[in-house]
């Protein structure tokens, strides 16, 4: 079973989310650390748990959530997996960064693309993966149903959803997105966003104001 650690990353406050299990395998998902402390804060978590990683991927690849990209790829010997959508999206990263006025050492390019519905897997443990555009135009979430969870970017927050006034964006796509997607998940299913604290479908459905009309 996953065991899930948060790191809230880089000044934009974002979740980087590592997933471990009793094997000492793991997956990292956006990892955002921005410095040297973040990265260190984030490798001795490994090292004093045993973790070794075995998956990178991105829910999406705006530059919060891609800064450590290129350190994961490097330290652990990494390939990087994404939306094929999203690949622009990881290309613009760096005008991002510049425009932010904020230090970024380029992503590689994706070594594989995540199709929706396939599974991400470590060990017997699955991911099952979403597609929920909108915030970016290949943002995807993946979901543990065995564990009645749901890691998905910046797409659904608690009582709130992603801007979607980034290029690529849209509005109306990511509303049918989490309608459709997420919303057909159990209500009971967590979930974990990109930026602030988590939530549950159940929750959303009732009381986001973006979705309950």
């Amino acid at each position: 079973m996953f065991q899930i650690k948060i790191f809230n990353c880089n000044p934009f406050q974002q979740n980087t989310y590592l997933l471990y299990n009793e094997n000492k395998n793991c997956v990292i998902i956006d990892p955002g650390m921005y410095n040297a402390s973040e990265q260190i804060l984030f490798d001795n978590f490994l090292k004093e748990n045993d973790l070794t990683p075995k998956v990178l991927i991105n829910t999406h690849c705006h530059i919060d959530h891609v800064f450590s990209n290129q350190y994961c790829v490097e330290k652990y010997g990494l390939e990087l997996g994404i939306h094929q959508e999203d690949l622009q999206v990881l290309q613009a990263a760096a005008f991002s960064a510049r425009s932010y006025q904020l230090n970024y050492n380029a992503s590689p390019n994706p070594a594989y693309y995540i199709e929706p519905l396939s599974e991400i897997k470590l060990d017997n443990d699955v991911l099952k993966v979403l597609f929920t555009p909108g915030h970016s135009p290949g943002s995807i979430s993946f979901y543990c149903e065995k564990q009645h969870f749901c890691i998905v970017g910046d797409a659904l927050f608690f009582q709130s959803i992603g801007r979607t006034d980034f290029p690529g964006g849209h509005h109306q796509t990511l509303i049918d997105a989490i309608q459709t997607q997420l919303f057909s998940l159990p209500d009971n299913t967590i979930v974990h966003s990109g930026h602030g604290p988590q939530t549950t479908i159940g929750h959303e459905k009732q009381f986001n104001p973006f979705l309950n009309d």
